[in-house]
């Protein structure tokens, strides 16, 4: 009994730190696939800001970066994070896209239409959006107070983007009192210098290098999308969070695991001296008393690890998580579960092996 609810505490220890690290990395993964999807090969922002929703950018500037050599398309977008009226979702990605947006090539149109050139307070829904919201073509959706008629529903092969809603530049920009402004440009670079570490960057110091009419820089900071996405403050917390969590679940998981052993040892004393007076070497009984201990940490992963994936599914379904949280986690996820449990396994049973294997056979024999 005492080792299965160790095994238990292990096995909640193990499903926080690979549930937690699967959201993490899904975060990463997701906002990968959006770009790299679409062909963006740099993301354009104001330099200094941490946050991408607050980087604000005059619109203009797309003319003055398109005309870069090996520069072939600039997208403007303007997103922001917004509750709707209905649902009670909160924290639901909004786009603001020209219609010509590169944005809208990653969209399969389900039902409805895209919305069209001079369109005004018209938006479409993402699958996972239209579902929880139950809209569909037609219907009246709130954003923000105000009324937007719901004209498409897509679906992307990104579980995020599911999860949002697209609306014309020029209505969310009034809407968020932001006119002329939006938070980045999505840089497509021609084919010879997609792939050229010294083309991009070029392409990103001249972009940083533009000035106004009065000589100063016009503030951009020019990334690479990989570099950009890993150096988002979103995604650094997020992956804080995850390892500040694995680390006490590390140290709360050792503890059980040292204090059940050190109780298995103790009530063994009599067992162990006569395994060493028949002739038992010091080193069988270390590998003993860690195999039991790695045996248990290994049950707990793998009922752990189930119990992450059941999680991960379950908050993938839930109206509120979903769009933000992928119902598949990497197997580079499942192997660090694994293989801190190990590390569980012998933090935990080192101590109580070397005790046991340094008891005098005659001391332990009298031991009662």
């Amino acid at each position: 009994m005492r080792s299965a609810l160790t095994g238990v505490g292990v096995a909640v220890a193990i499903a926080a730190v690979v549930a937690l690290t699967g959201i993490s990395s899904g975060f990463e993964q997701t906002a990968t696939d959006i770009y790299k999807r679409r062909g963006v090969d740099m993301i354009v922002v104001r330099a200094g800001v941490a946050e991408r929703m607050n980087s604000t950018l005059n619109e203009q500037f797309a003319e003055r970066i398109a005309k870069i050599p090996r520069v072939k398309a600039v997208d403007a977008s303007l997103t922001h994070m917004i509750s709707l009226g209905e649902g009670g979702l909160v924290g639901v990605p909004v786009h603001g896209w020209p219609v010509d947006a590169l944005g809208f090539n990653g969209l399969k149109v389900t039902a409805g239409k895209k919305p069209g050139a001079g369109a005004r307070r018209v938006a479409m829904l993402g699958k996972s959006l239209a579902e929880n919201l139950k809209k569909k073509p037609g219907d009246t959706v709130e954003i923000e107070g105000e009324e937007f008629k719901a004209v498409g529903i897509f679906d992307s092969f990104n579980v995020y983007e599911n999860g949002s809603a697209v609306v014309p530049l020029r209505d969310l920009q009034a809407l968020m009192d932001q006119p002329g402004q939006v938070n980045e440009f999505q840089i497509v670079l021609n084919e010879s210098a997609a792939n050229d570490p010294g083309a991009i960057d070029e392409v990103a110091s001249r972009i940083e290098s533009l000035k106004d009419e009065a000589g100063h820089k016009l503030g951009l900071a020019a990334l690479p999308t990989q570099q950009y996405i890993s150096g988002s403050t979103e995604l650094r917390f997020s992956r804080a969070m995850a390892w500040v969590t694995s680390t006490i679940a590390l140290i709360i998981g050792s503890v059980g695991m040292l204090n059940t052993m050190i109780m298995s040892v103790m009530d063994r004393t009599q067992e162990i001296g006569v395994l060493r007076a028949i002739g038992w070497r010091k080193s069988r009984i270390v590998r003993m008393i860690l195999w039991e201990s790695l045996l248990i940490s290994l049950a707990g992963a793998v009922v752990g690890t189930m119990g992450a994936i059941v999680l991960t599914r379950f908050l993938f379904y839930l109206p509120a998580a979903q769009g933000f949280v992928r119902h598949d986690l990497p197997l580079s996820v499942i192997g660090l579960g694994v293989l801190m449990s190990v590390v569980v396994g012998l933090i935990g049973g080192a101590y109580p092996a070397l005790r046991g294997a340094n008891l005098p056979p005659t001391e332990a024999l009298r031991y009662e």
